[in-house]
């Protein structure tokens, strides 16, 4: 359980008794856009046997404490575990097509090569934030990790590639060159500098750390370092040890490593033949009288006896030396699969380590060390654990690799409805949800965890901070149909994940927003992608409101914004009619008052006319149409209809009246109502009859046109003739 302490501390210690008497108790908040908390005091459930003064309602103000269960990554964490998604991802794209032309992914050669390809992606990634964090640079905050995080983790992620991800057809090839090329890469003794020590004197054997040096160099097969040192003993005071020098000379140099011989039966054979010399050189050395064995400063056979040892593949020799050169099971473990055993296989190392584990236990305190000794014991599920204590990013990387290769062995049971693979890789996935700027890799790792990763990625992808109040640049953006740069980002990352339902969702709350903010026509484009003909609806009641609420101008400008969204809209093969042909009203009627203010009274008239015939106007808009068309005419002298326009729009002003006088006044006079400032059925009944009355006397002046000359004889353009 995760301890959260709070500073400046919400009370004294001691005080807890006091806290909990003045009606008080804690109160924890997830926060849904990241794994932090907020912790805040507030009212204690009332208890009726409680003491009163706990009854009593705490009403001050407190402060509001905020956490996190995962520390915010820094910009060098940030820029790693980034670099080691992309492998990440390329890792699930290759896995998935295999397992689209296969259902078990299997381990060819072809298989093979792409999983240690990824895997060396990943060694060469830690190595080089190691590198990075190694540098004694001035930097502006604090490492995360350290570089001995890294270098932890480096030497790690090198060796399960050499344990479990040998080239292809090396499965069952001896190891011993590998390990000691990781234990020489990763743990490098001897140090250059003691090298560098030693031979700048005349008589480097008088150094007190000439023998352990020259050991150490046989030990790790450096022979460079070696015949270096052996030819200083040519000039060595006993003539003894000059001359078993010489002879160990060319058996360094020639000692048969299995990387020089093409074949493991070559490799064989010169090791037997070299091994002979081996002996020999022991029987020689066994020849030097017990007088003989000292320099004057030291026991110079002992020590040149360990180093025969060695070359022997004498274990109880180089488990001594290591114990005398402070090392640990691992340079063992190496120098057994150089010196003893050969021929040792990857399948072997278990029992080997436990050999050497018996008298050289690891240190059940470093994680290191734990990690290396469970990889080479073979035991995956302890290496995972703790991996996961070590860094959760080693822990997802590996449980995925090792998924690749079947090594985890525990299908999911019956019990259980997450694999151990998608366990590790969710908690990774939790850690990077502590830093909301990564929250499209959070997203990628939950979707490769199966039906519970994709649902817990969709509330990530809901929670993404979108902001719609865009930034001069993107406002042009904005109007050629462009959308903000996270909304878009959200949106590509729901099409590249199969989120279609989050992406809906996601541009229903856009299309919100944009309502919200009064800016229609991204509105109705994110109802429109979201196919959510409710909000669509919506939206355009809205666009009509403008009318209402602000006048002819407003609602003009509102439905300029909608007016492209309208073919693309009636294109779509799920759109909803009824709210396609409400919005196609908004334009018409929008077309409308732009006539009438610019003054095209014909065309204007013409387009109440339209939009009746054709069944565009909504019933609760008859009212105010009517009342349109007749302001149109009144104090006018041109003829705008004709007799059967006239008859047309009585018609239309008959059914609102008798509508009105049934009883569904709301159906009819609603919009009306609100265009008049709210007022009454009798108030709006009122006007439609002087609406009736205007458009009784103009029917009346057109029946009174005869030969196209009206009552004065002047000649006139008649509209629906």
């Amino acid at each position: 359980m995760t301890a959260i302490r709070l500073y400046p501390p919400l009370f004294e210690e001691g005080k807890n008794t006091e806290f909990l008497h003045s009606g008080r108790t804690l109160s924890v908040t997830q926060s849904p856009r990241d794994n932090s908390v907020a912790v805040f005091a507030t009212n204690a459930a009332v208890d009726s046997k409680a003491p009163r003064s706990s009854k009593e309602k705490y009403s001050e103000p407190n402060d509001i404490y905020t956490a996190s269960t995962d520390s915010i990554p820094t910009s060098e964490r940030r820029l790693f575990l980034t670099e080691t998604s992309v492998v990440f991802a390329s890792l699930q794209d290759f896995k998935n097509n295999q397992r689209e032309q296969d259902s078990r992914l299997g381990r060819s050669e072809q298989v093979s090569q792409v999983l240690i390809k990824h895997a060396v992606d990943y060694v060469k990634l830690v190595m080089e934030s190691w590198a990075q964090a190694s540098k004694p640079v001035r930097r502006m905050q604090p490492l995360r990790y350290d570089a001995n995080h890294y270098r932890a983790l480096y030497t790690c992620v090198s060796l399960f590639v050499v344990l479990y991800l040998p080239e292809a057809g090396f499965d069952d090839a001896p190891v011993g060159e590998e390990l000691m090329e990781w234990l020489n890469t990763h743990f490098i003794e001897p140090s250059s500098e003691e090298g560098d020590h030693l031979s700048s004197q005349d008589n480097p054997w008088q150094d007190e750390s000439f023998w352990p040096y020259f050991t150490r160099s046989v030990l790790r097969g450096f022979s460079k370092a070696s015949l270096f040192l052996l030819t200083t003993l040519s000039r060595h005071p006993s003539e003894h040890l000059q001359n078993v020098a010489q002879h160990l000379a060319p058996l360094l140099s020639s000692h048969p490593r299995i990387v020089q011989f093409s074949s493991e039966r070559d490799f064989v054979i010169a090791l037997r033949r070299w091994k002979e010399r081996v002996k020999s050189l022991r029987l020689e050395l066994d020849r030097v009288p017990e007088d003989a064995r000292e320099d004057g400063f030291e026991n110079w056979w002992k020590p040149f006896s360990n180093i025969v040892g060695i070359l022997e593949g004498r274990l109880e020799v180089i488990q001594n030396i290591c114990i005398d050169l402070n090392a640990d099971w691992k340079e063992v473990c190496a120098a057994w699969s150089i010196f003893v055993n050969h021929r040792l296989r990857r399948q072997d190392l278990p029992e080997v380590v436990n050999q050497i584990l018996e008298s050289m236990p690891p240190d059940p305190t470093d994680l290191e060390d734990m990690i290396h000794v469970a990889l080479f014991r073979g035991e995956t599920m302890e290496a995972l654990a703790y991996a996961a204590g070590l860094d959760v990013w080693l822990a997802a990387h590996w449980v995925d690799l090792m998924d690749a290769i079947d090594l985890l062995n525990t299908p999911v049971s019956d019990d259980s409805v997450i694999s151990l693979r998608d366990q590790y890789i969710l908690s990774y996935a939790d850690y990077l949800h502590s830093d909301p700027a990564l929250w499209r890799m959070t997203v990628a790792y939950m979707c490769s965890c199966g039906p519970i990763g994709r649902e817990q990625a969709d509330q990530v992808l809901l929670r993404v901070p979108i902001s719609l109040n865009l930034s001069t640049s993107d406002n042009d953006a904005a109007r050629l149909g462009g959308v903000p740069t996270a909304l878009r980002a959200v949106i590509e990352t729901c099409h590249e994940y199969g989120r279609e339902s989050v992406r809906r969702m996601v541009c229903t709350i856009a299309a919100r927003n944009s309502l919200q903010q009064r800016d229609y026509g991204l509105a109705v484009s994110y109802a429109t992608s979201a196919e959510n003909w409710t909000w669509l609806g919506r939206i355009v009641d809205a666009v009509l409101a403008e009318y209402i609420e602000h006048g002819p101008e407003v609602f003009a400008r509102s439905v300029a914004a909608v007016a492209p969204s309208l073919q693309e809209l009636r294109a779509h093969p799920g759109a909803d009619g009824v709210f396609t042909h409400r919005l196609m009203f908004a334009v018409r009627y929008a077309e409308f008052h732009q006539r009438r203010l610019s003054g095209d009274l014909q065309e204007a008239a013409l387009d109440i006319l339209t939009m009746f015939n054709e069944d565009l106007a909504p019933k609760t808009w008859w009212g105010v149409l009517l009342c349109d068309a007749v302001d149109l005419i009144r104090n006018n002298d041109l003829m705008l209809y004709s007799s059967s326009g006239a008859v047309e729009l009585l018609k239309r002003l008959e059914e609102v009246h008798i509508g009105a006088s049934q009883g569904s006044g709301d159906a009819y006079l609603s919009i009306l109502m609100m265009s008049m400032g709210g007022s009454s059925d009798a108030a709006a009944l009122q006007r439609l009859k002087s609406a009736r009355l205007c458009l009784a006397k103009y029917y009346a002046k057109c029946t009174m046109v005869a030969g196209g000359r009206d009552i004065r004889g002047s000649r006139v353009g008649i509209i629906g003739m």
